[in-house]
């Protein structure tokens, strides 16, 4: 069983987490960290302290009214997705300790489109 490192939770919320296979659990906002817990298996856990939170990106839809998932992005370790019952609610959670400046809006399809056209007319104009 893992231990939590969490002295004062804020926040613990049904979620699902969407890196490899989708598992369901429960993610608790506290006040040391952020934590993620499988339901079927314990030993699934991730533990993502405050400071190594690099930023959180949230996929908005429909003028800022959805969010339907909002991946966490770690200065070490990579990335994870998350979709909770209430994503507003646990983004507002997540906010107070690390700020809005680091949650920020992820890029739409048409966005990534886009850039990806204009490095690819950038690298066709620089060769010739």
């Amino acid at each position: 069983m893992a231990q939590s490192q969490n002295t004062k939770v804020d926040l613990a919320i049904p979620a699902t987490m969407f890196v490899g296979l989708t598992t369901t659990g429960n993610m608790m906002v506290g006040d040391k960290a952020l934590e993620y817990y499988n339901v079927r298996n314990v030993e699934d856990y991730i533990q993502i302290p405050w400071d190594q939170i690099d930023h959180i990106a949230a996929s908005v839809l429909f003028g800022g009214r959805v969010i339907p998932r909002f991946a966490v992005f770690t200065k070490e370790n990579g990335h994870f997705a998350f979709s909770t019952r209430n994503n507003h609610a646990a983004l507002r959670a997540i906010r107070t300790y690390i700020g809005g400046e680091k949650i920020v809006r992820s890029e739409t399809f048409f966005g990534v489109l886009r850039a990806g056209v204009v490095g690819l007319w950038h690298r066709i104009t620089r060769r010739g």
